[in-house]
């Protein structure tokens, strides 16, 4: 896992989300966060990235509640959140590679590699929601980051007990990205979902399209491009995998 690769997505896509608060206006409503104006969510993004950046500074290794957004707003919020979003930049490129703090999903091979990989997925779909406030075209995600950030989606959040995708009885969901060598097979049942990086036996039904599309898809942000098989998996995703 290339941890300065993601850094290198990351510190891109934070310059992105300010400049696109900044032309949509921090009091301009975010159409993919019903309820969200472009103040809450620099805000939101902002506390994260702090709330990041002190686990790894920090070397700290038990879970810590994030802080409250910081009451600015208009400039100075902007301003705030890029200050926060350089430190977060600098404190994972300057941390030793072997640095133990807390994380909270399977997958990654160390502790830096988990939060360079987490804040860059984290910082990309915010930056889709603040481009969707200031409206336009969105910026690109290239083909490979999208489906990395499916599978951390699919084999990270949703192997957790917290992953509230469950079926009464044993059900399987596929979900195949159309432009790359990449498919999951997902497990449903009273327990958490189990998925796999494969296309082992029958699914009942299959969510699939473009990477790019199919990972803003499966964190709520767009539709599905394409669904086949049992509809009902397909609304059941869509009801209940949201991430708290």
């Amino acid at each position: 896992m290339d941890t300065a690769w993601f850094l290198e997505i990351l510190e891109k896509e934070g310059q992105l989300l300010a400049d696109a608060a900044e032309r949509a206006g921090t009091d301009a409503p975010v159409p993919t966060c019903p309820g969200w104006l472009t103040r809450d969510l620099v805000g939101h993004t902002g506390v994260v990235h702090r709330w990041a950046a002190a686990f790894v500074a920090d070397g700290h290794i038990a879970p810590r509640p994030m802080s409250e957004h910081p009451g600015l707003d208009g400039s100075e919020l902007v301003a705030w959140y890029r200050d926060g979003h350089r430190r977060l930049v600098d404190t994972l490129a300057g941390a030793a590679p072997d640095v133990e703090c807390f994380t909270f999903l399977p997958g990654p091979p160390s502790a830096l590699a988990f939060w360079a990989r987490r804040q860059a997925h984290e910082t990309t779909v915010h930056r889709f929601d603040a481009e969707s406030a200031r409206g336009g075209t969105p910026s690109p995600i290239a083909t490979d980051f999208a489906v990395d950030g499916v599978d951390e989606l699919l084999r990270g959040f949703h192997a957790r007990p917290r992953s509230r995708v469950r079926t009464g009885a044993p059900r399987v969901l596929r979900v195949r990205a159309t432009d790359a060598d990449a498919v999951w097979t997902v497990r449903l049942s009273p327990e958490p979902p189990v998925t796999t990086r494969d296309a082992a036996g029958d699914a009942e039904c299959e969510l699939a399209g473009p990477a790019e599309q199919l990972y803003l898809a499966l964190w709520n942000r767009v539709p599905v491009p394409a669904v086949s098989g049992d509809p009902e998996l397909a609304a059941l995703w869509r009801e209940t995998s949201a991430v708290g």
